[in-house]
């Protein structure tokens, strides 16, 4: 029987209630075991004592069937008064006291030369002589019904006997069977002292029993659950605060020796509590301290947002007179080469000035919960097509294969058109920036589930190594494009960092999430998921369940350049930092991007 199993039969129980059972339980397994072995030998005994008995009657048997048969025959015993003896009365007299209820027969082994009276008078004395004719030394039978034992032995013939029974048998042989002798014995005393014997047996069972179950119980009572109830009791006053109490088990065993362990455990354990509790009062006083600096910070970061928002405004003022005036040189007809090339310059770098504007602009309208959604009806088709065709020139400036593939009979969105154009021009101009010429970029749109459309950006770029991915979508945070790059100052592709920041948030505005896939030296896949219908004020994700409801084969749905990888989700849950406490590091090994439409190369 399992360790299972018997907690089953026992159920939750007490310590003492188990060890009164197992040990009870034992004793009285054992009891009955050895009392149950004692009774069955005691009367396997007394049937052999029986055998022994009737054995042992087969002689006198025979001598008084010898002294009948002279008394008859009126031979050898001249010396008897032949009118004073009867021998019935002789041999009964001579009989033990115990035996004297036994009776014997003598019957003939050549049945076709006896008469009535010296043939068996049953069946069952024809097949003991049957038996014994084939050798079988005795044949016992008892009778439980009638109370009879019948014992039935051999007589073989010697050579004493052959000088008498040559007359009758001259063809008697020394060791041939002559006949057979009966004895029929009384079992009703031996049933009487069995039963006798018995009783006395079992009641000396349930005494033994009894005194051993009581001397379990005081065994278990005294000696084993009292030293653990002692220390369950201080182990709950401890559990109310009362550490000043000690175990006190003085039995000289392994019992103190467990309440001298759990004194020392329990002296660390006030040891450990008061340095605990001087550490918690440092810790404190850290806290608010640190308190106190965070809310300085605050304060800073407030006064730094400000200044940013202040300073981007004023710079965009001037910012647009300079391309506003290089728009002019450029148009007039009497620049020299040199100098056309310093307008190009003039313009090129206005826009990029202009992009990191705007998008520090973005990031502070999304920071602040300023900017709103303008929610339109349009088609995704339109939308994906328009800027992969807007993004075509610079892929084929690089060689670079730009393809889309769209799922036929997409819903009509209601969304930011103009957020999510934003949304995939960043991504589509990080894919271009970040693939090397001859290289691949393919955007998939298609339906996750009926309330999910799913926007798929994949490359064959550079790809962003694994312990950069969680941090790749923070603020002015660009990844290693060379493996063991160290000076994150020095940048092999321009740009500011923020372009996958405003693409987590606004895709965190438009209620949607991001996911990234990528290996380093193998590139990227992008995955945006938005919900079709949103609210205008909606600035909330789509639950859980609305993500995790699209069609089992998913991951199928989106086709990689390289072997299928675990998608990892990037949805931020993670509080803004402030844009002067966010590390402007190395490159994004595959993904920073710009807004706005102009392009990040």
């Amino acid at each position: 029987m399992s360790y299972r199993t018997f907690k089953r039969l026992l159920g939750e129980t007490s310590l003492e209630r188990k060890c009164r059972f197992l040990l009870g339980g034992g004793l009285l397994l054992l009891i009955s075991t050895s009392f149950a072995f004692y009774w069955w030998r005691n009367s396997g005994l007394v049937y052999e004592q029986n055998k022994t008995t009737a054995r042992s009657l087969v002689w006198p048997a025979l001598w008084e069937k010898h002294l009948k048969w002279a008394k008859e025959e009126n031979d050898a015993v001249n010396w008897l008064p032949q009118d004073k003896i009867d021998v019935e009365q002789l041999a009964s007299s001579l009989k033990p006291e115990d035996v004297r209820e036994y009776s014997w027969d003598l019957f003939m082994a050549d049945l076709s030369s006896a008469n009535a009276a010296q043939r068996p008078d049953d069946e069952a004395g024809y097949d003991a002589l049957a038996k014994l004719k084939q050798g079988e030394p005795e044949i016992i039978s008892v009778l439980d019904d009638i109370g009879e034992y019948h014992y039935y032995s051999p007589v073989y013939a010697s050579r004493s006997c052959i000088s008498c029974h040559i007359e009758r048998d001259p063809d008697l042989k020394s060791g041939d069977l002559m006949g057979m002798v009966k004895i029929t014995m009384s079992i009703d005393d031996t049933k009487e002292a069995l039963a006798w014997n018995r009783a006395m047996l079992i009641a000396t069972a349930i005494i033994t029993a009894f005194l051993a179950m009581l001397a379990s119980y005081a065994i278990v009572r005294y000696v084993i659950v009292k030293p653990v109830l002692h220390l369950k009791d201080v182990s709950d006053e401890i559990t109310r605060g009362n550490l000043g109490l000690r175990a006190d088990i003085r039995t000289g065993d392994e019992f103190e020796e467990l309440s001298h362990a759990f004194n020392r455990m329990l002296r660390h354990l006030v040891t450990v509590q008061d340095e605990l509790r001087n550490v918690n009062t440092d810790l404190d006083s850290k806290v608010d301290e640190l308190a106190h600096v965070n809310l300085k910070l605050y304060e800073l970061n407030k006064v730094k947002d400000g200044f940013l928002a202040t300073m981007s405004h004023e710079l965009r003022t001037p910012l647009t007179s300079i391309l506003g005036f290089s728009d002019v040189l450029a148009g007039s007809d009497n620049l020299t080469g040199k100098q056309e090339r310093f307008v190009r310059h003039i313009q090129t770098s206005g826009r990029d000035l202009q992009v990191l504007i705007n998008d520090i602009l973005d990031l502070a309208k999304i920071e602040s919960g300023k900017m709103d959604l303008q929610v339109v009806d349009f088609s995704l088709d339109d939308l994906v097509q328009r800027q992969v065709g807007s993004m075509q020139p610079q892929a084929s400036r690089k060689n670079i294969e730009l393809t889309c593939e769209i799922e036929t009979d997409l819903p009509t969105m209601q969304q930011d058109s103009v957020k999510l154009q934003q949304i995939l021009n960043n991504l589509l101009s990080n894919a271009v920036k970040f693939t090397p010429e001859g290289g691949r970029v393919q955007v998939l749109a298609h339906r996750f589930n009926e309330e999910i459309v799913e926007i798929v950006v994949q490359d064959t770029g550079i790809g962003i190594p694994l312990e950069e991915q969680e941090t790749i979508f923070e603020k002015f945070r660009q990844g290693r494009s060379v493996p063991g790059q160290a000076d994150t100052m020095t940048r092999e592709y321009g740009g500011t960092g923020l372009g996958l920041s405003i693409v987590m948030e606004l895709s965190k505005l438009l209620g949607g999430v991001v996911f990234l896939e990528s290996e380093f030296g193998k590139g990227s896949t992008f995955v945006v998921q938005v919900p079709i219908v949103t609210e205008p004020t909606s600035n909330f994700g789509p639950s859980p369940s609305a993500i995790n409801a699209g069609p089992a084969n998913s991951e199928t749905a989106l086709p990689s350049a390289t072997s299928p990888r675990k998608r990892e989700v990037v949805e931020s849950e993670r509080s803004v930092s402030s844009l002067s406490n966010s590390p402007a590091t190395s490159d994004a090994g595959s993904t920073e991007a710009v807004s706005g439409d102009e392009s990040a190369a």
